[in-house]
């Protein structure tokens, strides 16, 4: 089977949109599912006792320039079968700080402040929390709490980035019009395609924008996380199936034994990471992560050496990331859109990265020079 990347970019050719998204629906009929064992929690040495983190975030905001606001994620404010929200504590020194939450998502954050003349504003939050390995048993079946409609309905729209129309609903239709079977293989059939032809391009500055329709439409698959996942949800959408990005961090290593898929230090400033998750009214929320079978093919040999499809550990991780997380990460949000309280820079795509405004508008995160913070994790106890 030839792999719909080399078709459209390393050989140096390209295809027009009608035969890009025709050939589409090669890679799940004749993936087949690929004979890939489901992941058994047990087979992997799955968690099955809660752990306790505790996450501090500390920002600096070095060129100040008239009222300042600084905005930083909380965990999720619900408690599922995976996290538990223990706390969080923050300090503003010499701004005002409170919690936030985005009517839309439920997404809950601080926002800071201060006011012009300010030399050094600093902000500090600490946060607890607890996780739990996921995995769902797909071959049995499930008594999961049914979602309300109207958030099935939130996880079917359309973002800015996300748009459910067009090059999007074409492709989707392309991946599941041969799929027999609901909700589940529809999705698995789009989380195929997503691994065999999407790759993790490491020149993507941070975790990606999300922006799937310029993906597709210049037919560059490459990106981070942000992409490649929201690649999966907004196919999933498209498909009618209600699916979210679940924006967060990493704060500990795999106990999988993938060293591309945790953090190896308590400094996790630059671990952020976004999962994605799809619904079913059998099971409920299927968790999924597309892109980190992309990230193990890229970065778990390293010395700029990739990791082939059918090598044992992506093949096992690529079974393990269909209906599984390993919980050495923390979740904040499922937000899209995001508006910032008294921001004047318009929305954030999303909000897994500390943010900043001065009068000079919104500053780059990613840029040290402008904007510093440093964020830690250490595991407390096991609950």
């Amino acid at each position: 089977m030839q792999n719909i990347i080399e078709l459209i970019g390393t050989r140096g050719k390209t295809m027009n949109r009608r035969d890009f998204i025709k050939n589409a629906s090669l890679v799940p009929a004749a993936a087949a599912l690929g004979g890939v064992a489901q992941f058994m929690p047990s087979a992997y040495g799955a968690q099955t006792q809660w752990r306790v983190f505790e996450v501090t975030t500390r920002v600096e905001v070095l060129k100040p320039e008239g009222v300042t606001r600084v905005w930083l994620p909380l965990p999720l404010a619900q408690d599922t079968d995976y996290q538990k929200n223990l706390g969080s504590t923050w300090s503003a020194e010499t701004g005002a700080a409170a919690s936030v939450t985005d009517g839309k998502y439920g997404a809950q954050f601080v926002a800071a402040e201060w006011q012009a003349g300010t030399k050094a504003p600093v902000l500090t939050l600490t946060s607890r929390f607890a996780t739990i390995d996921r995995a769902v048993d797909l071959g049995k079946p499930a008594n999961p709490v049914k979602a309300e409609r109207a958030e099935l309905q939130r996880y079917l729209a359309a973002t800015e980035y996300m748009p459910t129309d067009g090059i999007v609903r074409d492709t989707a239709r392309e991946i599941t019009k041969d799929v027999r079977g609901g909700n589940i293989e529809k999705s698995r059939a789009i989380y195929e395609w997503i691994v065999e032809n999407t790759f993790r391009d490491p020149k993507t500055r941070g975790c990606g924008v999300g922006d799937i329709k310029t993906m597709l439409e210049t037919q560059n698959l490459g990106g981070k996380c942000a992409d490649l996942n929201a690649l999966f949800v907004g196919l999933a959408r498209a498909s009618g199936i209600p699916a979210r990005d679940v924006y967060g961090v990493r704060v500990a290593k795999s106990e999988f034994g993938y060293k591309s898929l945790g953090v190896a230090t308590d400094n996790i400033t630059r671990a952020q990471h976004c999962r994605a998750e799809f619904y079913t009214d059998t099971h409920g929320w299927i968790p999924v992560d597309p892109a980190d079978v992309r990230k193990v093919v890229l970065e778990e040999k390293g010395g700029g050496a990739l990791l082939s499809l059918d090598d044992a550990q992506v093949k096992a991780a690529r079974a393990k990331l269909f209906g599984a997380w390993e919980m050495n990460w923390l979740a904040f949000n499922t937000a899209h859109d995001v508006a910032l309280p008294k921001a004047k820079s318009g929305k954030v795509a999303f909000l897994m990265y500390p943010q900043c405004e001065t009068e000079a508008g919104l500053l780059d995160t990613l840029d040290p020079d402008n904007f510093r913070y440093q964020m830690t994790s250490r595991e407390l106890k096991t609950a």
